[in-house]
């Protein structure tokens, strides 16, 4: 089948869309924000694709599955298996790397047990095991007449040991011991040492002896417990000594290593992981066992001691964990091995390769292996696990994606659409939902979706190849295609005379770097994956700032000219809440005046309710059968859980006697089930709660429902919603506010909205000042501060400040390399 038919969807929005999409095709799904592209590419594709295949297991291996509902759709035929990568961090557990989810510390674990080699922690000489034909080969070819000692290492704990140890010897038949360099007869007296050499037999390297000293070496390594030495004086008289072991021992101070094997290497299991910091790398404190100082006797690399004394070409594994996915990439392209370990690394060493060169490929070439999962943007996740796939080399599959050009230069755009493409011409399907323009024109076929977003949403505008859907009327996105319309550049730039200047910022991989912000405008920080946009603006200007309008007197030296700032507000992509209780009138302010409007209401003053009875989270006004969840949850062993609408209040969260409560023919359900733009038709005449509504429409919001929950919220959303609580509080004084890619999950058109009301905060007084990738935003700004050159290690350094027109004209600069032609054709 050549087809993926979707016939009559109804998930969430979507109103009863129809749509085909071509199988083993790169498929765009667009659309304005809140215009059914999540609901039609993970509710309903994604979510059919795993339930049948969770359908073909066995009831036993079913009840350990997340089982999902079958969505609202009349038929889908053509379907695959399907894979759904999302921006975001599945993890919190600091366990989790990025070379963990690459299984990248998989193979290096089983290179370092199979062909790494161990060096005593006292010594620090090499460890090899030595077999008998290896020790026996090793002697033969010593200087034919080279004089022989084959002797045995043996050690004692005191007097008493070592007058028994000489008595079992001559009974043993032995006639020979070296103590301090000088060989003394058993026969004779033997002075006191804690440690001596056993004199197992003296040869004279020739043809013939082979057998003989095989033997003696076999002896040799029973008293010797594994160890032998062999001293030889060869024609030059000189005298040599030898260590051989059968096992990983020191045959010097005897320190040993036990069997080598990948779980050794492991900071996530007992026989690798620091005893003191259990694997951690932090030693943590207190009751929630938070980490807190990195651990001292493993340097912060939650391995150890022993695990970190086996190294290839001087490293451990710890120092190439500790190295960045270019850097281990040149290590493995120079790495070379000798004889059998050569055999034996072959096979892991290209595996490895294969996975960084996959990793540098879309533009992750910064990220250290053993960089924390949880601190990774979600586009840099979405990456990760797109690497992993890649590497998979599986045929057959459906990809749903979501925004992978999240967090991506448009320099490394052209890197991630060439992993796309990789992945479609194994055979597979991949469905990617996706705003970036370069991404759209790049693919196959395009569904756009629209007109509004909520209940103004979910019909398909226009299908087909991004020329055939450049030319379609209807489309939205046809018409940003074919620069109907577009973002303007401005024609002015906002300059100002002050200045918040931070010095010295060695955080991350930021090189001593010294950057200057103007205030009072909208300004931009850009620069390439990797290049210290986030270290420098959220983990060194955040903390500097914040500290020095908490107390004036600690201001950090290092920061200068935030007396002019009054306020800092700080919003990023993190959920407003994980409880599904709160919804976003609650977050932005609204829920308080719509319960007191409500208890004002005549009826309601009558039954004498106060405005805690109109909440849903609290005993009285709930409906107690489902304690205000509207859904009841029915286990259901191996099928999925079954959430049906509660019997008793009918999915609408209040006893009966609060729904009895009406405004305008509404009860508070009703009213929570709005979306914002419904909400403003009926409660436009009220001030506290119309202007809040304002600002949600104003930026793009209009499309959610009031009482929505929180967890449903994408990160896009989430931090528009907290834009929007910022607005509506109306500050006084001059705020500086700061964002980390403000315009994640936006359309084109939505952009253009949240661009008019960055404007109106800076025209209002405040300054501005985001994080940010896309260039329609940044050749809007007024201020734009470039990082790079590169990513990691090769970045961290201001490479551009100035104006949009001033960083076109520096050529070493990426950003300024993409801007020239938009600013050109303005």
């Amino acid at each position: 089948m050549e087809t993926i038919s979707i016939r009559g969807a109804r998930q969430h929005n979507l109103k009863n869309i129809s749509v085909d999409i071509p199988r083993n095709r790169l498929v765009v799904i667009t659309g304005v924000s809140g215009s059914g592209k999540s609901s039609l590419a993970f509710d309903v594709l994604y979510a059919e694709g795993r339930r049948r295949y969770v359908e073909s297991l066995s009831a036993y291996a079913r009840q350990f599955l997340d089982q999902r509902a079958k969505p609202e759709v009349d038929a889908i035929s053509g379907l695959s298996p399907a894979v759904a990568i999302e921006p975001r961090v599945p993890t919190s557990s600091p366990r989790s790397t990025v070379g963990t989810v690459t299984e990248l510390a998989d193979y290096l674990r089983l290179l370092y047990a199979r062909v790494g080699t161990p060096y005593c922690l006292r010594c620090d000489r090499p460890l090899t095991r030595h077999s008998v034909p290896q020790i026996v080969d090793r002697v033969l070819a010593l200087p034919e007449g080279s004089r022989l000692q084959i002797m045995a290492p043996i050690r004692v704990a005191g007097r008493a040991q070592f007058d028994l140890a000489v008595q079992e010897l001559r009974r043993a038949g032995f006639v020979r011991v070296r103590v301090a360099d000088r060989t003394y007869e058993l026969t004779d007296p033997v002075p006191v040492a804690t440690e001596f050499d056993l004199v197992v037999d003296r040869l004279i390297v020739k043809s013939g002896i082979g057998r003989r000293l095989t033997d003696s070496v076999e002896t040799t390594l029973r008293y010797g417990r594994d160890v032998v030495k062999i001293g030889h004086t060869g024609p030059d008289k000189a005298y040599h000594e030898h260590l051989f072991t059968q096992t990983l021992r020191c045959p010097a101070c005897g320190f040993g290593y036990p069997d080598l094997t990948p779980a050794f290497f492991s900071p996530n299991s007992p026989e690798g992981a620091c005893p003191e910091c259990d694997g951690l790398g932090r030693l943590t404190a207190g009751r929630d066992k938070t980490p807190q100082k990195p651990c001292g006797p493993c340097a912060g690399t939650g391995l150890r001691a022993e695990s970190r004394g086996v190294r290839i070409q001087d490293r451990d594994i710890a120092q190439l964990g500790g190295l960045s996915i270019s850097q281990a990439l040149d290590f493995f392209r120079r790495v070379s091995f000798s004889g059998q370990a050569a055999a034996i690394a072959a096979p892991v060493c290209q595996a490895i390769r294969s996975r960084l060169q996959t990793l540098s490929d879309i533009g992750l070439d910064y990220l250290r292996l053993d960089r924390p999962l949880p601190t990774l943007s979600g586009g840099e996740a979405q990456r990760v696990r797109l690497s992993t796939q890649l590497g998979a080399g599986l045929s057959g599959i459906l990809y749903v994606l979501d925004e992978p050009s999240i967090g991506l230069h448009p320099r490394d755009t052209a890197r991630l659409l060439a992993a796309l493409r990789q992945l479609r011409d194994h055979n597979n399907s991949v469905v990617v939902v996706e705003h970036d323009p370069e991404t759209i024109r790049a693919a196959d076929y395009i569904i756009d979706l629209g007109p509004g977003a909520g209940e103004g949403g979910g019909q398909v505008l226009a299908t087909g190849t991004p020329h055939e859907v450049q030319a379609q009327a209807g489309s939205m996105t046809g018409r940003y295609l074919r620069g109907e319309l577009s973002i303007p550049v401005p024609t002015r730039r906002r300059t100002t005379d002050h200045y918040l200047t931070l010095g010295g910022v060695q955080v991350h991989n930021l090189q001593n770097v010294t950057a200057s912000f103007p205030l009072g405008v909208f300004g931009c920080v850009t620069g390439v994956s990797g290049s210290g946009k986030s270290s420098l603006v959220l983990h060194a200007l955040a903390p500097a700032v914040s500290q020095a309008l908490a107390a004036s007197a600690d201001a950090p030296p290092t920061l200068d000219g935030w007396q002019l700032i009054d306020k800092l507000v700080q919003i990023d992509q993190s959920p407003i809440s994980r409880t599904p209780h709160s919804n976003p009138a609650s977050y932005v302010g609204l829920f308080t005046p719509l319960r007191q409007l409500f208890a004002r209401l005549p009826e309601a003053r009558v039954r004498g309710y106060g405005p805690e009875r109109f909440s849903f989270n609290v005993k009285g006004g709930r409906c107690e059968a489902c304690l205000g969840s509207g859904v009841v949850g029915v286990d259901m062993h191996f099928l999925p859980d079954v959430y049906v609408e509660c019997e008793v209040c009918r999915g609408l969260r209040y006893n009966r006697e609060t729904l009895e409560v009406r405004f305008r023919g509404l009860s508070i359900a009703e009213v929570l089930n709005l979306s914002v733009a419904q909400a403003l038709e009926v409660l436009t005449d009220l001030p506290k709660i119309r202007p809040r509504l304002e600002t949600l429409r104003d930026l793009g919001l209009d499309y959610l429902r009031l009482g929505q929950p929180a967890p449903s919220l994408s990160g896009g959303e989430a931090q528009r919603l907290k834009l929007a609580r910022e607005l509506s509080r109306r500050p006084a004084g001059h705020t500086l506010y700061l964002m980390d890619e403000p315009t994640t999950g936006l359309h084109l058109a939505d952009i253009q909205r949240l661009l008019q009301v960055l404007n109106l905060l800076v025209e209002a007084g405040h300054s501005v000042l985001v994080i940010e990738h896309n260039l329609d935003v940044i050749k809007t700004a007024d201020f734009v501060l470039d990082l790079g050159p590169e990513g990691g290690q090769q970045g961290g350094q201001v490479v551009a400040a100035g104006t949009p027109e001033d960083l076109a004209r520096v050529e070493h600069s990426h950003t300024g390399r993409f801007l020239r032609p938009l600013l050109a054709s303005a």
